[in-house]
């Protein structure tokens, strides 16, 4: 029989504290999901420069109406602040700089997968579903597509799109569509 074990969960002001005090420092790569503080994976150079690229790519668009965050931590709820690798969220005229963006301003997420394909997908989506975030993004980097997931019911997604390198895809928050191939590198 396996013996369970009370586990306290760390709010987000207590891992803002924890940082404070330096227990956690600029260089450690966390977030806080659920309660528990997960260490993130190494960005790679590929993952980095896709990242870099959207980011590019959606700021030239020069929407008024909107904020595109690279690597920025969202807050989702008492016990979680994932760091997704784009959020595309509603205008703020301090962009964000007394709150991290909510729930609420986002319109949405895109994670960019390498070597956390499983992470983004496992959990990941389901705290983004939970959160209401209206649409999530992830793109496989080794098949170079993009997955969608939108319309979010309890801890999952209703609606899911497969889009290949050759498909075009519409970034309803932007009002534009791409080709793949020019999101992924």
């Amino acid at each position: 029989m396996a013996v369970k074990l009370a586990q306290r969960l760390i709010t987000v002001e207590e891992y803002y504290k924890m940082a404070e005090a330096g227990i956690l420092d600029e260089n450690d790569r966390v977030e806080l999901i659920d309660g528990k503080i997960i260490e993130m994976s190494p960005i790679g150079s590929k993952h980095a420069g896709c990242v870099d690229k959207i980011v590019a790519l959606l700021n030239r668009l020069n929407r008024p109406d909107i904020l595109i965050r690279g690597q920025n931590p969202i807050r989702l709820g008492k016990y979680s602040e994932p760091e997704p690798d784009v959020a595309v969220v509603k205008f703020s005229p301090d962009y964000y700089s007394s709150n991290h963006p909510s729930a609420k301003d986002i319109l949405l997420v895109i994670e960019v997968s390498d070597s956390s394909l499983e992470y983004d997908r496992e959990i990941k989506l389901p705290l983004y579903a939970s959160a209401k975030i209206p649409e999530c993004w992830i793109i496989n980097l080794q098949k170079k597509e993009i997955e969608t997931y939108h319309s979010p019911v309890g801890n999952r997604y209703k609606n899911t799109e497969l889009f290949l390198l050759d498909d075009e895809i519409f970034i309803r928050p932007a009002g534009v569509a791409f080709q793949v191939s020019e999101l992924v590198v």
